[in-house]
């Protein structure tokens, strides 16, 4: 474990039999110097690194983690796919489950890993602050517990992300101030390098290493803000075990999709010829969308390797691929074994249909009179003044209502050429559940603008991925083909282009949850909700108190 956490074990019976501790890690939000692409500028971090810490945790552990924002933008950190059992104060989204931390302020974040192994991630969740503020959450299992798959020689964590030359937030405030799409990225990031760039030979290179015949686990995470994104080494397939913090049946692939905020466990084994071979990623985008196209590149290296050896390269599916996109997230299925059970909800309480999309209001002071919007069923998430957490546990009035509908107000062709839904209603709305009630959820893409993927997260829960097709969802014919025996479970799964997604999951956390699109420019949009879920009976199924250093508004 790296230096700067410090772990407190509570001995439980005897020092073999640990199985849970008390981990603690300090954040200092600041500012650092950063050149790439053979431009300069300062940049928020954790710690002055990019990426940020990797928290190594173990299934049980509580983890604490004190943040400081040292810097002159309110901060909040979201640990993105933890469950937050009970501890909605600890989840990060500002204005959502907690108020901003100011700067010169603090706050301790304080959570348990309950019922996960695996790989996840931690970001800012306020603006774009997370286009630098990321890392890795690496969730081993029970200690004396192996892993359902053989035990690899070397694990290493593969960080993806974009970079900006620009300010993001600038970026991202000019952007709304005109109610067009911000500019997009310069380039792609592994493991915080861009790689070999055309006119700028001051660049780095990630290199993997490797020895022959050794099998690796590759800790895969998709931090980019905006970018879906192929992962590819040339000439190796890898066996996919684990996504989203989730155990899956082993399957063989050459190339990994992955969203922004999806987590991918693969084992790489090392068994080509010495040599030198690229590591790739590239963009998905199957709609008329502008984003950032280039491919950046990686190296894996054997051990042994002479200088000079020339790089076997690889091809990577074209940019609009959706076959490969779709082959790869079908064939996910969980794990479903005896220790990890896929407890697929079978008896529905709530069965939701949401659209989601994008929309166009009127803005007088924008370019052209209007501006972009994000929504779903029809309406445009306004965030509130204060935490929606916070106004739901104190009673506070006028800051939501919990009318959100459960489905689009007004039914149409929802893939087909209509505009008569373009403009949107603005509201700070969320759905309600009573605890520990199922729920079946079909998110449903648009084409009012343009149709467009929308990687979707939900905080609090995991789901189980049930269906996914093209064009309109059929409540009559589609759920004939759903899987309810062993989907993938997930925390954020893609709504295909002109698509549907269906999802379940069981309210069986109190508290309130955001559910967004996982491209930060949708969700600056308003492409945004939030559940309510109530408490149960008892204090264990209860949200706790807020904490006393929990962030004023």
């Amino acid at each position: 474990m790296e230096h700067w956490a410090r772990a407190v074990v509570l001995f439980l019976l005897l020092p073999a039999l640990v199985q849970s501790a008390v981990l603690r890690y300090k954040f200092d939000v600041v500012m650092k110097n950063t050149t790439k692409l053979c431009s300069s500028k300062a940049i928020v971090t954790v710690n002055g690194r990019f990426p940020g810490p990797t928290l190594y945790v173990r299934e049980g552990d509580n983890v604490l983690v004190m943040v400081n924002n040292h810097v002159n933008y309110n901060v909040t950190i979201h640990w993105h796919g933890v469950r937050q059992l009970r501890t909605g104060w600890s989840d990060g989204p500002a204005y959502i489950a907690q108020c901003p931390i100011q700067p010169t302020q603090s706050y301790l974040y304080n959570f348990t890993i309950t019922g996960q192994r695996g790989t996840l991630l931690w970001h800012a969740h306020i603006s774009w602050l997370r286009a630098t503020v990321h890392g890795a959450i690496v969730i081993l299992p029970r200690r004396h517990t192996p892993y359902p798959f053989p035990k690899p020689h070397k694990e290493e964590i593969i960080i993806l992300a974009e970079w900006w030359k620009a300010d993001t937030e600038a970026v991202v405030k000019q952007a709304m101030s005109i109610g067009l799409p911000p500019n997009v990225s310069d380039a792609h990031t592994i493991n915080g390098r861009t790689g070999p760039v055309r006119n700028c030979s001051s660049q780095s290179t990630y290199t993997l290493h490797v020895e022959s015949g050794k099998t690796y686990l590759l800790r895969i995470v998709n931090a980019a803000v905006n970018d879906e994104l192929f992962f590819k080494i040339a000439g190796h397939r890898l066996t996919v075990v684990e996504v989203d913090a989730s155990y899956t049946k082993p399957f063989l692939t050459d190339t990994i999709y992955i969203a922004p905020g999806q987590t991918t466990n693969a084992l790489l084994k090392a068994d080509q010829p010495a040599g030198k071979y690229l590591i790739a990623i590239s963009t998905f985008m199957d709609a008329p969308v502008a984003i950032d196209n280039l491919t950046n590149y990686a190296i894996l290296r054997y051990h042994g390797t002479p200088p000079g050896t020339s790089v076997a390269l690889t091809a990577m599916p074209a940019i609009n691929a959706t076959a490969s996109q779709s082959n790869f997230t079908n064939s996910l299925r969980s794990l479903n074994s005896k220790k990890y059970p896929a407890t697929v909800p079978l008896v529905i309480d709530h069965s939701l249909f949401f659209t989601m999309g994008v929309g166009v209001d009127p803005c007088p002071t924008c370019m052209n009179g209007s501006k972009l919007v994000g929504d779903i069923n029809n309406i445009s998430f306004v965030l509130p003044t204060i935490a929606l957490l916070q106004a739901h546990y104190f009673s506070i009035s006028g800051v939501f209502t919990d009318d959100f509908p459960a489905n689009p107000p007004i039914p149409f062709n929802y893939t087909g050429n209509s505009t008569a839904n373009l403009r949107t209603m603005n509201g700070t709305r969320v759905y309600r559940l009573p605890f520990n009630s199922t729920v079946q959820l079909v998110l449903q893409d648009t084409a009012l603008v343009a149709p467009e993927s929308h990687p979707t997260h939900l905080h609090g829960f995991n789901f189980f991925v049930v269906g996914m097709g093209m064009g309109n969802f059929d409540p009559n014919e589609d759920p004939k083909g759903f899987n309810l025996v062993d989907p993938v479970e997930r925390n954020t799964i893609d709504v295909p282009t002109a698509g549907w997604t269906a999802i379940r999951f069981r309210a069986d956390n109190p508290g309130v949850w955001f559910l967004h699109c996982h491209l930060e420019v949708h969700t600056t949009w308003g492409l945004k909700m939030a559940f309510l879920v109530d408490n149960g009976e008892g204090p264990n199924e209860s949200l706790v108190p807020p904490p006393k250093d929990l962030p004023k508004c």
